[in-house]
């Protein structure tokens, strides 16, 4: 059924697998099925010219499709590396990091090397030597959500 399909539809069946994955790439984008579909619609252009020669076999349809969608495929993602462009604000959602070098007040005692700061809007949990509420600390580096101070 789906080879007589496919014969019937002649070269437009690459033209008509090349939409359905552009398609699917746009619901469910991932930039990955837009490499196979572009393959695709290159098989499909080949074969309107080429379908009726003796050498244009669904062998070498297949083989040229397979080397081309592992082509742009390779392409688009050497493509798309080198898009990363330098932030302005490089550690906008790396909020911990982001605190590296400012002082507070210590909220709650560090004992046992546990405490609390305020900083901004946030209670923060500290790691550090002892010391007792109402000292001035540093926060010198981060750890997810938890700083670790020192004596300012």
């Amino acid at each position: 059924m789906i080879y007589d399909l496919v014969s019937g539809l002649g070269p437009w069946s690459w033209w008509i697998l090349g939409l359905i994955l552009l398609a699917a790439e746009l619901a469910a984008p991932g930039v990955f099925l837009i490499w196979i579909g572009a393959a695709a619609i290159v098989v499909g252009a080949l074969s309107l010219m080429l379908w009726n020669t003796n050498f244009w076999s669904w062998q070498i349809q297949w083989l040229l499709f397979a080397v081309l969608s592992i082509g742009f495929a390779l392409a688009g993602r050497r493509f798309y590396a080198g898009r990363d462009q330098a932030s302005d604000e490089p550690l906008l959602n790396r909020r911990g990091e982001s605190l590296i070098g400012r002082t507070a007040t210590l909220h709650e005692p560090i004992t046992e090397g546990r405490g609390r700061i305020r900083l901004d809007d946030t209670w923060w949990p500290v790691m550090g030597p002892d010391l007792p509420a109402g000292t001035r600390v540093k926060v010198v580096t981060a750890s997810g959500r938890d700083l670790t101070v020192e004596a300012d």
